[in-house]
């Protein structure tokens, strides 16, 4: 209790904030010790989207895990699958043919594009901005429909195969991505100037959720989550795997240009620029693409015993996945290193004397999906 003049007392309120909420990007309880408008205390609690995806991985064979895999980050499954499948093939020494590598990077830069879409868009319906989610959405449809032709699916691919992919890129499928390409450059200067420069927004978000380069570091952040605190991380080129070494772009860090090094601002801005980074990527591969086989012969995916961590760098952070074989078609156990945990975990040490309607800007710009804290 905090004594104000004599005969007046407060106390301080506890509130939820979800499991179901508009503001919690996902079923995520938020529980809030506050003073008054402002927060003192912030407990999130997990596990209303638990799945026992590492339990149902021990129980099927080594593809019969890719369609839960595609279910952790729901918005980023072609990621996911990849790094599944390329633990996989690290593991049992499989070869992919280089065509179904290029693709790989292609259908994974444009789902990171889609991924940060969704981000940025519900990102401005937080703090009060419409109009840039419906553009977002536009333009993260056609992203879909390419998907859809590519693989049947709108959202849970299954696209990735261990050894390569399901489905090749006619000419078409190639020309509507080149021309996404071209459509969708312009788009990201309409979306700074609509929102990213807007003063309403900036005031929202700048000197917001500030996390330490240090402090991001000590909780593991990975991803545009660190990035955002101005380190210069990413493995697709500090580590490269796939085919990454072969491409030219950069990694964008936050600068402090509206507020503090690492706040909310920094953070939603590396997004908006990985976009256009994926672009180049994407246009470099499609040129590059060459002719061959989509999918390694392989009768049966049976690695020999032992065990495999492999991690890249996915539109959240980076994604492990630690994988032991027994010698068997099932794998012995699946474990998955989730970026979003770990962003999850730092609402306690950032959240506190901030506002509650900060606390929603900062749910936002760490940008969660609970599918996969809760796997």
């Amino acid at each position: 209790m905090a004594q104000l003049e004599p005969g007046l007392k407060t106390e301080d309120l506890t509130i939820n904030m979800g499991p179901q909420h508009p503001s919690t990007h996902g079923v995520l309880r938020i529980q809030m010790v506050t003073d008054g408008e402002i927060v003192k205390k912030v407990t999130p609690y997990i596990g209303y989207l638990h799945r026992c995806f590492e339990k149902h991985s021990e129980n099927v064979d080594y593809m019969g895990v890719m369609p839960y895999v595609d279910r952790l980050d729901y918005v980023a499954s072609m990621n996911n699958d990849m790094t599944y499948a390329m633990a996989v093939e690290k593991l049992g020494g499989y070869q992919v043919p280089e065509r179904a590598q290029y693709i790989r990077v292609i259908m994974a830069e444009l789902n990171r594009i889609a991924s940060h879409l969704l981000a940025l868009g519900t990102y401005g319906l937080d703090v009060g901005a419409f109009t840039p989610f419906m553009w977002c959405f536009r333009d993260r449809e056609k992203v879909l429909d390419i998907f859809e032709q590519v693989c049947g699916a709108r959202l849970l691919y299954n696209y990735m195969f261990i050894g390569g992919v399901s489905h090749d890129l006619t000419p078409s499928m190639i020309e509507d991505i080149k021309e996404f390409c071209d459509y969708f450059e312009p788009k990201i200067d309409d979306l700074n100037q609509l929102l990213s420069y807007n003063q309403i927004f900036v005031e929202r978000t700048a000197n917001v959720g500030v996390i330490p380069l240090d402090v991001a570091i000590s909780y593991g952040l990975t991803g545009p989550n660190l990035r955002g605190s101005g380190k210069k991380w990413d493995l697709r080129k500090n580590m490269p795997y796939s085919l990454y070494d072969r491409f030219d772009f950069d990694v964008p860090v936050g600068r402090g240009e509206r507020g503090t090094v690492g706040d909310c601002w920094d953070r939603y801005m590396v997004r908006v620029r990985e976009m256009g980074e994926s672009l180049k990527i994407v246009r470099q591969a499609v040129a590059a693409l060459p002719p061959g086989e989509i999918r390694a012969k392989l009768r049966l995916i049976k690695p020999p015993a032992g065990e495999i961590y492999f991690r890249t760098d996915n539109p959240r952070g980076e994604l492990g996945f630690y994988i032991v074989s027994d010698g068997t078609p099932k794998p012995y156990r699946v474990k998955c290193k989730s970026p979003c945990f770990t962003s999850i975990s730092i609402l306690s040490e950032i959240s506190p004397g901030c506002m509650v309607a900060d606390l929603v800007a900062i749910i936002g710009s760490i940008d969660v999906v609970m599918g996969e804290v809760d796997r």
